[in-house]
């Protein structure tokens, strides 16, 4: 696999919006992005992706994140 690192992402505008409609009071992962925003960047994971051919890699900084999100759900 390889990387093309994306610096920054965001959500897009649209998703956004249904996001804060479907939960007007908030939920600790609105919470969590709008705070903090991207917490984590490719380049952080760029030493794991040494190859330079073959597939891209999904991007490892939304993995992350996902990976976070789904760890905090069963904690309060």
């Amino acid at each position: 696999m390889t990387l093309h690192p994306q610096e920054y992402w965001e959500v897009p505008q649209e998703t956004a919006e249904i996001a804060h409609a479907s939960f007007p009071k908030g939920n600790v992962y609105l919470k969590m992005y709008d705070e903090l925003g991207a917490i984590y960047s490719d380049s952080d994971f760029k030493e794991l992706f040494p190859a330079r051919c073959g597939k891209s890699a999904l991007s490892p900084a939304k993995l992350a994140l996902i990976t976070i999100m789904q760890e905090s759900r069963g904690t309060k």
